[in-house]
């Protein structure tokens, strides 16, 4: 995708391109494991209903997790690295944890070894139930992959790459390769770490310092990064292609001097979350993946002295990228909690979390259902499931204060207040180097 407008602006308009089987792995037994129901935050049959907005307290006996809690991309399973047991106060050791989260109940298998591990380990889950692991020791990374074997914890080491640090992205649609982002100033190295034929590899040298990473199609070719060229200049995201030796083409231009980051891709809609300045300032906007419709930035996705970050979107609507539901973390003063927000409802719904949420993590089902991971004293391994609220009803009555209909709370800009520059769609794999609309 080159996207070059935005609603309301004029910058121009977006060309884009599609992508489209994915795989899934086979649960295994618990070992050793506690199980929990899959009731969530209200509701006997687990299904959050109408609960009201604001944070849920954070469980005040949860040790503060390193890393980030991990989903595989069917969201079969997840990993993360969690505390074991201590007094309050002593210093607790980290060890891997994988959850089962596709069976009838969810549950957490820990996979620790004879010594614990750093808290900047990071933890990977494939779909057939192992975890990768990536360990910095001096100025290498080293990966291994775990798994259980009976009561104890299986280690199959893949070997390790000569750096100063390493990221590794999103699990790719696949199930069973990892890919990992080595950054530098200049030119940055795309590695496959996990689901090559002999331990890591080299798969593309990137000019440029580039970091996020969105997969943009089903079959793990397509990756999506966000990228500064060497010598400064503004962040763009750029599509990588995988089986043609890491072959850059850029896929957001909404202004030739805005900071364009693509933060997540449904590939089935096309439906994109985007982060740009182009409206003057950093704003949450989305775009469709192969459309010439301009970018459009929500006055519903800005609430007041909060910050808004997308972290799922529903899966299976095709070709109805507006009827899509996502999912947002909200961070504010009084903690984290979850937004629910559809393009074509132009409202933003704003839920209780369950009490010991992983921020920041969860799944749609194909129906509408989010699916939040999360523990706590009561339940060490557990699913909230909360159904996409309707957007039935009238819309809060208008009062945009910057040129555009809607309020921060409840609408989004009802159209654009210049019509947008229409150009041809280019596939991704055509489309030119530098690109840029010009206004009417």
């Amino acid at each position: 995708m080159t996207a070059c407008a935005i609603e309301g602006g004029t910058a121009g308009a977006a060309t884009t391109a599609d992508p489209g089987p994915e795989e899934s792995g086979e649960p295994e037994e618990p070992v050793g494991a506690e199980s929990a129901g899959l009731e969530g935050a209200a509701g006997p049959e687990g299904t959050a209903g109408a609960v009201p907005a604001g944070p849920a307290a954070p469980w005040a006996g949860a040790p503060r997790a390193p890393g980030t809690f991990t989903l595989t991309a069917d969201g079969a399973y997840g990993a993360r690295l969690t505390a074991a047991p201590g007094a309050p106060g002593e210093q607790r050791a980290w060890y891997p944890e994988r959850w089962t989260l596709d069976g009838p109940e969810p549950y957490a298998v820990p996979l620790p070894l004879h010594q614990p591990e750093e808290p900047d380990a990071q933890v990977v889950p494939l779909a057939d139930g192992r975890v990768l692991i990536r360990r910095r020791v001096a100025d290498r990374q080293m990966f291994s992959l775990l798994y259980p074997t009976g009561p104890a914890t299986g280690e199959l080491a893949l070997g390790a790459v000569e750096c100063d640090g390493m990221t590794l992205l999103p699990p790719s649609p696949d199930g069973s390769s990892v890919y990992g982002l080595s950054a530098g100033d200049h030119s940055s190295l795309l590695w496959l770490v996990a689901g090559g034929a002999f331990g890591p590899e080299l798969v593309a040298e990137i000019p440029g310092h580039c970091s996020g990473g969105v997969w943009l199609d089903r079959a793990g070719r397509m990756l999506a990064l966000d990228r500064q060229l060497p010598g400064g200049g503004p962040v763009k995201a750029v599509a990588v292609d995988l089986e043609r030796n890491g072959e850059v083409t850029p896929l957001l231009q909404i202004a030739p001097s805005s900071d364009d980051r693509l933060l997540l891709a449904e590939p089935d809609s096309g439906l994109l979350l985007i982060r740009s300045d182009a409206p003057g300032h950093d704003r949450l906007g989305w775009g469709v993946l192969g459309s010439c419709l301009p970018v459009r930035f929500p006055e519903c996705l800005r609430p007041a002295d909060v910050a808004v970050t997308p972290f799922a979107v529903q899966p299976g609507q095709m070709l109805m990228p507006e009827s899509c539901a996502v999912a947002l973390r909200i961070d504010g003063a009084a903690g984290s909690w979850v937004g629910i927000w559809r393009p074509q409802g132009r409202r933003l719904h704003q839920l209780a979390a369950p009490e010991g949420w992983s921020a920041g993590a969860g799944y749609w089902s194909r129906d509408g259902v989010l699916h939040l991971p999360y523990a706590n004293a009561a339940t060490p391994c557990a699913v909230a499931r909360i159904e996409a609220p309707g957007d039935d009803g009238p819309l809060p009555e208008t009062g945009g204060t910057d040129g555009t209909d809607g309020d921060a709370s409840g609408t989004e800009p009802s159209g654009a207040v210049t019509p947008p520059v229409v150009c041809k769609p280019v596939p991704l794999g055509q489309a030119p180097l530098h690109r840029t609309a010009s206004p009417d």
